[in-house]
């Protein structure tokens, strides 16, 4: 069995075992997926750029013809050489065109699938899992130590600088999404321009979001119980001149996430798992994962249909409607509270 930790698939793929002929990538995290899928694809052929040395299929047509991808890690190269097989993600199934490959093993390529967030007993996964003659490698969203190396790496890279406290206010306000992550960052070298050392001013400028920053802090009050916070974040909001509306958007959304996680944790899901699909900003991660304790499903669509009918009343009345808002977040508090105490 080739399964691995997510913390040694870093290593794992820089020496890379020679009996590993197929190397399945799956997580919540496309970003990570790609981006590891990608480096290991062209380090496994002498040219990335040749088509005959690394072949490009897309999954939709391996699953319609799993044959294909047989024939394709069986065919010999013209000139020789290493060639390198990368099956682009599909939600259609793969087993049947893997399988053969698990048993009988390409000698003269290595096959490369990039797969979504399959759970524990997805037949693929455990093919995979057993075989000894595959990787599986799982891709989560990034936490802050990993997100500060790559601030770091990207910075260094651009000629440029950041300090400590600028690298760790960057990463508390990037997601959990690879690609997403280096996006912003490349935005933000972007913006910094001529400037050699990165600032809080060009962090706030393209990164920093002040209201959905305090919306986000507000949402975790909310389903965390924390009322004086819950009071401080809404108090911000209206300074910031944030609708009511607007305001419980927000929590109606996260509500709706964790209702998706819930429903996945009920149904044997780690709690860890669960809340890294839902893609948070790290910080916001743990606070979440608590919530997943204290929250429900059926107290979770209670929520939502109190949300909703309280949005409605702040569309057809905006004076009273405020009134009311406060009153159900206050209301979704105590509920919070009241649940962390019954674990």
């Amino acid at each position: 069995m080739v399964a691995i930790k997510a913390h040694e698939a870093d290593r794992a793929l820089a020496r890379l075992d020679p009996a590993w002929r197929l190397v399945l990538f799956y997580g919540p995290d496309a970003g990570l997926i790609a981006e590891r899928a990608t480096s290991l694809a062209r380090a496994s052929v002498d040219d990335p750029n040749d088509a005959f040395q690394l072949v490009r299929m897309d999954g939709d047509d391996i699953a319609s013809d799993p044959l294909r991808l047989v024939d394709e890690a069986n065919t010999i190269g013209l000139f020789g050489g290493r060639r390198a097989i990368r099956v682009s993600a599909t939600s259609k199934p793969l087993l049947s065109a893997v399988e053969p490959l698990l048993a009988t093993p390409s000698q003269d390529a290595i096959v490369i699938v990039e797969a979504g967030d399959l759970q524990r007993g997805n037949p693929l996964r455990l093919a995979c899992e057993k075989a000894r003659t595959a990787l599986v490698v799982p891709c989560y969203g990034d936490a802050a130590r990993d997100l500060g190396g790559i601030i770091d790496e990207m910075v260094r890279a651009d000629g440029k600088t950041i300090d400590r406290a600028g690298r760790d206010r960057l990463a508390g306000l990037l997601g959990g999404d690879r690609q997403t992550s280096r996006r912003e960052i490349e935005k933000l070298l972007l913006y910094a321009g001529a400037d050699k050392a990165i600032e809080d001013s060009h962090i706030d400028a393209v990164v920093g979001d002040t209201a959905q920053r305090e919306l986000g802090v507000l949402v975790d009050a909310v389903f965390a119980g924390r009322i004086p916070a819950l009071d401080l974040a809404q108090a911000k909001l209206a300074r910031e001149g944030l609708d009511a509306g607007v305001m419980l958007g927000g929590v109606l959304r996260h509500a709706l996430g964790l209702l998706k996680a819930r429903q996945s944790v009920d149904a044997g899901r780690g709690v860890k798992d669960a809340v890294a699909a839902m893609r948070l900003p790290y910080p916001r991660i743990p606070t979440t994962e608590a919530a997943l304790g204290a929250w429900t499903t059926p107290k979770l669509v209670e929520a939502i249909s109190l949300l909703g009918a309280t949005m409605l009343a702040v569309r057809r009345d905006a004076d009273t409607g405020k009134s009311a808002a406060v009153r159900a977040l206050w209301t979704m508090a105590r509920q919070a509270r009241s649940g962390a105490r019954a674990e």
